[in-house]
């Protein structure tokens, strides 16, 4: 069975490359500007992790209940780069017209954690399915 043919596998590739693309937005080229340091380096490896972490999880689909507790650790890491994302940005003046660029990166951000919080859900159907079709045996 490919691993790509999964839908759970589907959505945590989407879920990739929604963090990968923030890499090209305006959010993260202010969090690299920032006079702090700290906050571009952190904001760089939250993302890094957050991104390649949705990568790395697709190929633990063997162990469904491993599968799915290093998807719940995923979802944790994605909540903190919003949380970071959501600083970044109201550090920039808040919310307003004029931040649209920035608007869309932390969009990507909020789809990409509704795309993990999918493959959960699916990662979940399908314990609960094999859980079943061993109690019919």
């Amino acid at each position: 069975m490919l691993v790509i043919q999964r839908i759970q596998s589907v959505f945590l590739f989407l879920a990739f490359l929604l963090n990968g693309s923030v890499f090209f937005n305006a959010l993260y080229s202010h969090a690299m500007n920032d006079p702090q340091a700290w906050i571009g380096l952190g904001y760089a490896i939250i993302l890094t992790i957050a991104s390649l972490g949705s990568l790395g999880t697709i190929f633990l689909y063997q162990n469904r209940e491993n599968h799915r507790k290093w998807v719940s650790v995923l979802l944790l890491v994605q909540i903190i780069t919003i949380g970071f994302s959501v600083g970044i940005y109201i550090s920039l003046g808040g919310f307003g017209t004029f931040l649209w660029d920035e608007t869309i990166g932390l969009g990507l951000l909020i789809l990409a954690l509704g795309a993990q919080l999918y493959a959960r859900k699916k990662i979940k159907d399908d314990i609960e399915l094999v859980k079943s079709m061993d109690r019919i045996r």
